[in-house]
């Protein structure tokens, strides 16, 4: 009989679902608790066959990879549409666009099919295939690793490929939002994919759907003031909100077509 998940152990399994493996040390930090009792937590979860041991930590059941980032795919799927339909309507013909992995980025992909003599660059597998066979000037792929579980390309390669470019937007995907403005993910080689795509791009472009709010994730992609528009698809906590005024971030909130600015 398997035994209940504890708060933490939920918190080890999500990070599996996000990026694919997770490490002992890492975790011991983000959860404010000792190795040992990481090491029991990861034994637990790979007693279950939620998880395989590694040296150092432990990595996602392979059986489970690929179905969790489908079932991320189809979770929340009416929000995330109208937050990237805000998107591509901030994106006209023929501007430059880099776009990072996410289910949210892929459907502002989607949401952009109609666009004329658009440039697309992105790390993210699936947008490559969304994208293809529609009206754009050119369509690129980002060379490096591929993560099998979800398409990310990421790695010293991808970030070096980007810094090759400069386009207008970046359409920017995260794994967790925290109040006070710092946008979150769990794997630092796609961190670093999405500083270098921010750091290369004119207009920088968050899109999220609210439940980012409820994830901790350990690694900071950027914070507010580096980014010139975040859409969301309801009210975000009153901290982001105030922190997004301060640094003249654009909020846009879908669900009730509000726009917030300085």
């Amino acid at each position: 009989m398997k035994m209940p998940l504890s708060e933490r152990q939920e918190i080890i399994l999500d990070g599996l679902r996000h990026v694919g493996e997770v490490e002992v040390d890492a975790l011991a930090r983000q959860l404010g608790v000792t190795t040992q009792t990481v090491r029991r937590d990861l034994a637990e979860l790979c007693d279950q066959g939620l998880a395989l041991r590694m040296h150092g930590g432990a990595k996602r059941a392979p059986s489970t990879s690929a179905r969790a980032y489908e079932e991320r795919r189809l979770n929340n799927i009416s929000d995330k549409q109208s937050v990237a339909d805000m998107a591509a309507s901030l994106i006209p013909d023929g501007a430059s666009v880099a776009i990072n992995i996410g289910t949210t980025t892929e459907q502002v992909a989607e949401a952009l099919r109609l666009h004329k003599d658009l440039m697309v660059l992105s790390n993210n597998m699936n947008i490559i295939s969304i994208l293809r066979g529609t009206r754009l000037k050119s369509l690129s792929v980002i060379g490096g690793e591929v993560r099998l579980s979800d398409g990310a390309v990421i790695g010293e390669d991808a970030v070096a490929a980007i810094s090759q470019y400069k386009v207008d937007f970046a359409v920017i995907g995260t794994s967790s939002i925290d109040p006070d403005g710092s946008i979150l993910d769990f794997d630092p080689r796609e961190v670093a994919v999405a500083r270098a795509i921010i750091a290369n791009a004119r207009q920088k472009i968050l899109v999220a759907d609210i439940s980012k709010f409820e994830v901790a994730a350990p690694y900071r992609i950027c914070n507010l003031a580096d980014l010139d528009h975040v859409i969301l698809n309801a009210q975000p906590p009153a901290e982001f909100t105030e922190a997004a005024r301060q640094t003249n971030t654009n909020l846009i909130i879908t669900e009730t077509q509000n726009v917030g600015t300085n």
